[in-house]
C-alpha cells in the first residue's frame, strides 16, 4: 500500500481568504474583541495559531479551544456554497483522480485545518471524493504537524494494515510539512506551489521537490511509485 498524505493550503488549492473570514468573524463572535493578531500561519497548525492569537488578545483559552473551533467550523458550513475565489491548483485534480484510480494508493489529508474546514476546503473545489478524509490529521489534535502525521499514518494503519515508511509521503508547500515527515521517518514531498521556493523546500531536506502538479506523469512517478514515461532521443 501506498499513503499519500496531502496538505490543502497552498498545495491542493488555494482557498483566498474564504474560510479565513469565517474565522475572524467566530472569533469575534465567540471573544467579544475586534480582531487584530498578526500570525505567520503558513505550514502552521490552526491549534497553534489560535492559541497565538488568543494570546496577541490577551485571552486566556479555557477549553483547549474545542468550543472556539466548533463556532469556527459552524461559520464555515454556513458559507454560501460555491468556489467563488477558491480554486483547485492547477494539475492537482488530475493526479488526485490518477491516484484515485490505484488500488495500491490510499489519499488522506495531513492539514493544519481543523476537520471540518479542511473537508468543507476541498468539497468546495471539487476534490473531496478522491480521499478518505476519516483517516486525516488534522489542526485540532495537536500544535506539531509531526503529531498529525502520526495520527493519520495510525488512522490509517488501522484500517489498511502496515505500511512501509518508504510508502508513506506527507506532500506539502511549507518547511513545516518537510519537517513533520522527517521527524516521523517517512518521506517529503515538497510543491512548490505556496510561497515556499524549491530550493528553499530542498534545504529543508525534502526527498523529492516539485515545481507544481501540472506534469501528471512525474507526480505519479513520485507519489504512486510507477517508473516515468522515457523520453524520446532527438
Amino acid at each position: 500500500m501506498r499513503l499519500v498524505m496531502w496538505d490543502v493550503d497552498g498545495t491542493l488549492l488555494h482557498d483566498r481568504g474564504r474560510c479565513y473570514s469565517a474565522y475572524v468573524s467566530a472569533f469575534t463572535a465567540f471573544t467579544g474583541h475586534e480582531f487584530r493578531a498578526q500570525v505567520n500561519a503558513g505550514g502552521r497548525t490552526d491549534r497553534w495559531i489560535t492559541a497565538q492569537v488568543f494570546a496577541q488578545h490577551g485571552i486566556e483559552a479555557r477549553d483547549g479551544f474545542d468550543e472556539f473551533f466548533a463556532r469556527y467550523a459552524a461559520a464555515v458550513a454556513a458559507l454560501p456554497p460555491g468556489p467563488g475565489p477558491a480554486q483547485a491548483l492547477p494539475g492537482v485534480a488530475e493526479v488526485l483522480a490518477e491516484l484515485h484510480a490505484r488500488p495500491h494508493v490510499v489519499q488522506t489529508l495531513v492539514t493544519g485545518n481543523i476537520a471540518p474546514v479542511a473537508a468543507e476546503k476541498v468539497r468546495n473545489v471539487g476534490l473531496v471524493h478522491y480521499l478518505d478524509t476519516s483517516i486525516g490529521g488534522y489542526g485540532e489534535h495537536h500544535e506539531e504537524r509531526a503529531e498529525l502525521v502520526r495520527t493519520a499514518r495510525a488512522r490509517a494503519e488501522a484500517v489498511h494494515g502496515p505500511v512501509a515508511d518508504s510508502d508513506v509521503l506527507v506532500v506539502g508547500d511549507t518547511e513545516h510539512d518537510v519537517r513533520a515527515a522527517l521527524d516521523c521517518g517517512v518521506v517529503a514531498v515538497g510543491v512548490a506551489t505556496g510561497r515556499t521556493s524549491a530550493a528553499e523546500l530542498a534545504a529543508a531536506g525534502a526527498h523529492h521537490v516539485l515545481a507544481d502538479l501540472t506534469d501528471t506523469a512525474t507526480a505519479l512517478a513520485v507519489l504512486a511509485g510507477v517508473p516515468a514515461p522515457a523520453r524520446a532521443e532527438r
